[in-house]
Formats: C-alpha cells, structure tokens, sequence
C-alpha cells in the first residue's frame, strides 16, 4: 500500500468510525459527499451520512472496527479514485468481512482532500440489478 495521503486520511477516519467519534469523522467528508449505506441507499450530505454512521453502529452493536488492506490509487488533477479492501472486523467473529470498495476524494484548496463518494461495496453494487 502506498503512502499517499488520501490512505492516510483513510486511517484515520478508520480510526474514526471504530472509536464512533462520528464529529472527527464529519471532517473528512466535503458538505456536498454521498455514501452508499447499503446497496439501493444513500445518504447525502453530512447530516444524513452521521445519521447512517450512528445507525451502523448500532446495527452492529458498537462492536464495528474497520482496517484496510490492499489499495490502488488513481490520481488526476483535484480528484483521486481509491481502490481498496475494506475489512469489517464485527464484535467476537474471526474472520472479518471484506469488501472491495471504491472511494473518490476531491483536493479542497482549504482542508485538502475531502471524500466525496463513500461506497465500501464497490462494484458489487452491479449485483443488485
């Protein structure tokens, strides 16, 4: 994995949503971002995409924590598309869940990279037509 910032950012919103600090995770996303919830839902903006997080973590019953592992990423201009494995680590299961998920940062000139589109299921949203 390399060490380009938008990882970066990754990790520690990772860290962000295990410890379920949902405020410190609201600053890694630009006003106008979407993140897909589940396939056929998304939540726009950051008062909806807090809103999902919180219901995430209830979901799984606060014992969600995500890592990442492998990751590709595909810089142009002000934008960068992120290919990555996302492993969901749920309460006491061994073996997390993986998904390969796609992100897309925008370079704000102010706070930097922002993330813009959120969608942990990456292509297999496909799936679901």
């Amino acid at each position: 994995m390399s060490d380009h910032d938008v990882l970066n950012l990754i990790k520690q919103a990772d860290k962000a949503i295990s410890a379920e600090d949902f405020e410190a995770l609201m600053d890694f996303y630009a006003d106008d971002a979407v993140l897909v919830v589940k396939p056929g839902q998304i939540a726009k903006g950051k008062p909806q995409i807090r809103k999902a997080f919180e219901a995430i973590a209830k979901h799984f019953k606060n014992a969600l924590t995500i890592s990442q592992g492998e990751a590709q990423v595909i810089e142009s201009a002000d934008t960068t598309l992120v290919i990555m494995e996302t492993h969901l680590h749920i309460g006491d299961e061994i073996k997390p869940v993986t998904r390969r998920a796609t992100y897309v940062f925008r370079r704000d000139p102010i706070y930097g990279w922002l993330c813009t589109v959120d969608n942990s299921y990456g292509t297999d949203l496909l799936d679901d037509r």
